[in-house]
């Protein structure tokens, strides 16, 4: 099955802010050229890219009775990467994220690992056996990043059903995955000016609670 290069989409940062874009809503090509700091023929370049790597994908819409035909992306892949890069180990894995069906407890044990093995066939097993509880480390993270997928597609829906303001949810998005931000990081992130961004934080917090000292802002936890 391909698998697209995922390292190589993401060692580019034009690249990975249009991927965070497109995590709040499908977007038009000149709807995602004013959200980067890049000409139009820069991002077109990168779209191409990723959508050649199997990460995007295109379909035009018409916009109404008398809009014109505009040509749209979205996200076509499901995943968690995981990579570890050591002097002794390179290692990556791509796990395919579903809709959970259920939960389960999840008891991993790594007391049970040896501890300072000494001899060669003892540091073998001792190895077989870590990657069995990686093995159930990598399940567990499988199922809680399924549920953070569908929560977070499903809280899209709603908030913008409810409140209809897509700056304001492109803010909370990057809250619910980051836990704290700056009004400088989210003006570079969101391509707004600062004003900008301290307005709609503060209509934000009139829908979800949130906690703002001087430039820095998050989710009031104890509140929700």
């Amino acid at each position: 099955m391909f698998e697209p290069d995922i390292f190589y989409i993401l060692g580019n940062k034009v690249r990975r802010d249009l991927l965070s874009h497109l995590t709040c809503t499908e977007c038009y090509f000149s709807l995602l050229s004013s959200k980067v700091n890049v000409s139009s023929t820069a991002v077109s370049k990168h779209l191409k890219i990723m959508e050649r790597e199997g990460v995007l994908k295109s379909y035009e819409k018409e916009e109404g009775f008398i809009g014109p035909t505009r040509k749209y992306y979205s996200i076509a892949v499901s995943k968690t990467f995981l990579v570890t890069v050591t002097p002794n180990i390179f290692w990556y894995k791509g796990l395919d994220l579903e809709t959970p069906e259920r939960f389960e407890r999840f008891e991993i044990k790594l007391d049970e690992l040896e501890k300072s093995p000494k001899d060669l066939h003892t540091m073998v097993k001792a190895f077989v056996d870590a990657n069995k509880k990686l093995e159930q480390v990598v399940e567990a993270l499988r199922t809680i990043e399924s549920y953070r997928n569908t929560l977070m597609r499903d809280l899209k829906d709603k908030y913008l059903r409810e409140v209809g303001d897509m700056t304001q949810l492109a803010i909370l998005h990057y809250l619910l995955l980051y836990d704290t931000t700056t009004v400088e990081e989210l003006s570079d992130v969101l391509n707004l000016k600062e004003r900008e961004v301290r307005e709609k934080v503060e209509e934000l917090s009139r829908v979800i609670p949130l906690i703002i000292k001087e430039d820095t802002i998050k989710i009031d936890k104890e509140a929700l």
